[in-house]
């Protein structure tokens, strides 16, 4: 599938235990995740008025999510 390339390169990486391999992998993990949370964004932005109400939003709500900067997780603990 065409979604799921960005997994597969991030599962090429090896487990790292500690050191700069640890970082290098957290901040590859980071990188993708808000590669992902921007290409959300976009689609959402480019819904139809018709999907949003299918799925309970509004354009307002939509704008707001949009503008969102791309590093803005919300599942972020």
């Amino acid at each position: 599938m065409k979604f799921q390339r960005g997994y597969a390169i991030a599962s090429t990486f090896p487990q790292a235990r500690h050191g700069f391999g640890l970082l290098l992998a957290s901040a590859w993990n980071r990188l993708q995740r808000w590669r992902v949370l921007a290409r959300q964004r976009r689609q959402l932005a480019a819904l139809s008025d018709d999907a949003l109400k299918d799925i309970g939003l509004t354009r307002a709500d939509v704008y707001q999510e949009s503008e969102r900067p791309f590093w803005s997780d919300p599942l972020k603990r």
